[in-house]
């Protein structure tokens, strides 16, 4: 079984998706940390699309969920790495890229046969897991979801400014929602949920 939240960066999903499997004691799958993770490799490639492709097609990408979404790229766990501003800068654009949806389509998808998930995303429940019972799209005003994505990046110790982080949301939710591949949209039978006022505790009791 498979539960899905979509939603733009910052509106609330990851953090609302971790709280409800730690009190249901199911497993929880990051989709937009395994889009980070082949953004970090193709960083690691210098940039070139090519050498990008040959890395991809051989990369042992696996994740675990014990406590925290841990991901693991060529046996080395790469969890902190993909919050790097840089990764943020150029994951819109690899995520658009159709061979990588479908790399990381069919990892979550052999994943979720087993065991129960709650998974979040950007087009979870229009491509990946259509035919998901439960689904969810959140939502927040723009300067709501900066400040969030602002202070998560200053608790890891990230240096950036606000201004920084707003600019490289409004990026991203203009790549997200005007991509030709699984652009992110509610699907008719999603529960819309604004996140705008709403506290951690009262995200996590609307899905639970």
């Amino acid at each position: 079984m498979i539960v899905v939240i979509d939603g733009p960066a910052g509106s609330g999903k990851s953090s609302t998706a971790r709280a409800v499997a730690h009190e249901l004691n199911i497993q929880y799958l990051d989709s937009g940390a395994l889009y980070r993770a082949v953004t970090y490799l193709f960083l690691k490639s210098e940039q070139s699309l090519p050498k990008f492709f040959e890395s991809l097609y051989s990369a042992q990408l696996t994740f675990k969920f014990d406590n925290e979404f841990q991901v693991i790229l060529n046996g080395e766990v790469i969890t902190e790495a993909i919050r790097d501003p840089m990764v943020s800068l150029h994951v819109s654009g690899i995520a658009a890229i159709a061979k990588v949806r479908e790399f990381i389509n069919a990892i979550m998808k052999k994943a979720v046969q087993h065991d129960v998930y709650i998974a979040d995303g950007r087009d979870l429940g229009t491509a990946v897991f259509p035919n998901a019972k439960c689904k969810f799209f959140m939502i927040a005003d723009l300067e709501t979801r900066a400040k969030r994505r602002f202070l998560e990046l200053k608790n890891l110790k990230k240096d950036v400014s606000y201004s920084s982080v707003l600019k490289s949301i409004k990026n991203r939710d203009k790549s997200d929602y005007n991509r030709k591949i699984s652009p992110l949209k509610k699907t008719k039978d999603s529960l819309l949920i604004n996140t705008t006022n709403l506290t951690k505790r009262a995200c996590f009791l609307k899905i639970k």
